[in-house]
Order: structure tokens, then sequence, then C-alpha cells
């Protein structure tokens, strides 16, 4: 990993400058959209494969890279000395759009050598939706972060290990649900949260929570709450707060008969009465925006 890569120098050939649009919902197309949001704002430690579909990235078709949550020391991109890609999700923006902030990495990464992290965000490029075959995501939740290293070298990096061990110090318990796509169980010290990114968009599922919460029917269980929900990339990732002792697997079947009752209602839309769309305003300032 001694090959860093930061901005290009003068001489480099210019991309074609692209007019910066914001993309309220950048993962859109892309299979398992919630996923991606929920990787990108919400999961500490994981990471999914996906294979390029386009030679035109700067490697064949079906050229595997591993998204991951986070890098080491925040970088957007590296490329092990094992060869393996990988582009980190949990960086800042530098357009309006992320998925073609991504897609910038994603195609430098690819040209890059073998050893190589790309310390700095380079220009956006393609868009995700461009570059990738559309498989489903398999998402692989991680205690820790030892995916970093290929026992090629770069456990021997000293910056490196430093930040895996601070890392390390951190990550919060997580475990991906089976009974409803997107769906985290995660333990903090004091209280056990579920958080949970929709797939419909902010306003449909928002009726959708607003009609189960009117009917007393948003509970989990004894000893849930609804908290509120996070406003990430045009979707809704609704919180609950969960009994600190039980474990994830407890929640399975609540969480699926919860998932019954939000696809019922919200394939039967209709227009909000006047109780439903007060109680939709009070869960409204219920909501936290992410981006």
């Amino acid at each position: 990993m001694s090959k860093r890569r930061g901005r290009r120098p003068e001489s480099a050939p210019r991309k074609e400058k692209v007019r910066d649009v914001f993309v309220p919902r950048p993962f859109e197309g892309l299979p398992g959209e919630a996923d991606w949001v929920a990787l990108r704002e919400i999961v500490p430690a994981a990471t999914a494969r996906v294979r390029i579909a386009d030679s035109g990235a700067g490697s064949g078709p079906g050229a595997v890279v591993t998204v991951v949550t986070v890098l080491p020391l925040g970088w957007p991109g590296l490329v092990r000395t094992d060869g393996q890609v990988m582009i980190g999700l949990q960086v800042a923006a530098r357009s309006g759009d992320v998925s073609r902030d991504l897609g910038g990495v994603l195609t430098e990464a690819l040209a890059a050598e073998p050893g190589t992290s790309l310390t700095v965000p380079g220009a956006p490029g393609p868009r995700l939706q461009d570059l990738l075959a559309p498989d489903p995501l398999t998402v692989e939740v991680r205690e820790g972060y030892s995916f970093w290293l290929d026992g090629g070298g770069a456990d021997a990096d000293p910056e490196v290990a430093a930040s895996l061990e601070r890392a390390d110090a951190v990550v919060v318990p997580t475990v991906r649900l089976a009974a409803a796509p997107a769906a985290y169980w995660c333990r903090m010290p004091e209280r056990a949260h579920l958080r949970w990114v929709l797939p419909n968009g902010e306003d449909a599922d928002l009726d959708a929570l607003t009609r189960l919460y009117a009917e007393d029917a948003l509970s989990l269980g004894e000893g849930t709450r609804y908290v509120g929900a996070f406003r990430a990339h045009g979707l809704l990732a609704p919180v609950w707060d969960l009994p600190h002792s039980a474990d994830a697997a407890e929640w399975e079947e609540p969480v699926a008969a919860l998932a019954a009752r939000l696809a019922a209602v919200g394939a039967a839309p209709a227009p909000l009465g006047a109780a439903e769309r007060r109680v939709r305003e009070g869960l409204k300032l219920r909501q936290v925006t992410i981006r």
C-alpha cells in the first residue's frame, strides 16, 4: 500500500466537465437501493461485492469490486496489493450526485495499480448505474475492519494499522435482519435500535408509517418505541428503540409482521384523513435529514 494517488498532475488529461445537478435519490435504479443508502449512512462496517458491466470503466466486463462502508483514513478508494479494488461509501460528497462521485472514484480505482490508495476523491465520473451489472446486492456485515488487509504488506503500513485499531475500537455491533430488506439491528451502550431503510420514497413511506401510527400499529412489541426517522438520499430510515438485553434474532418475527403491515397499507394508498394529516405532521417533526 505504498503508492498513494492524490490530485492528478497538471499534465494529466482533463475529464469532460459534467454539469452539477442535485439528484435526490442517487442510488435509485440500483438493485438494493435501500441497502446502498444504509451502507452509505447508518451501517458501521460492511462490504458488498459488485460486478462491472462496462469495459469503458477501465476494466473488462465481469470484474468484481468490493464496496465498503469505510476505508482506512477515510480514503475514497483502494486497490489492495492482491489486486482487489475497493471503494468507500462513507465519504464527503463532491457534487450533487453521490452516484456520480462514487463512479468517478471507481473509474480511477479500476485504472490504478495494486497497492494504490486514492487519498482524495477525483472528479465526478460515470454514474454507478452506468458502470455496474444489475446483480442483487448481497451485504456482509462485519464485526470490524480487518477486511482492509490482504496479508500482502498492507498490514505493515503503520498508518493503516493505527486507523484499523481506532475504527475497531468504536465499531457498533450490527446485524442485518433477514425479515426485511435493509433492516439493521444495532446495540449501543445503553439501548439497542432497529434502523430500517424503506424502499418506496419519502412521501409514500411516510404515509404508510402515518397510517400505522394512527392505528397504534407501529410498535415492535413490549419495551419498544418508535423514535423517528432519518431522511437520506430520498428514502426514509425509521428508527425504533429496543430493549438492550434482546439479541438481533428475537426481532426477526416482529419486523416481518411490521413489514407485512407496511406493505398492506402501502398497497392501498388513499388520501389521508384530517386526523392522519395531523399525525403525519407530528412524524415529520421527528425526522432528521442526512445527506
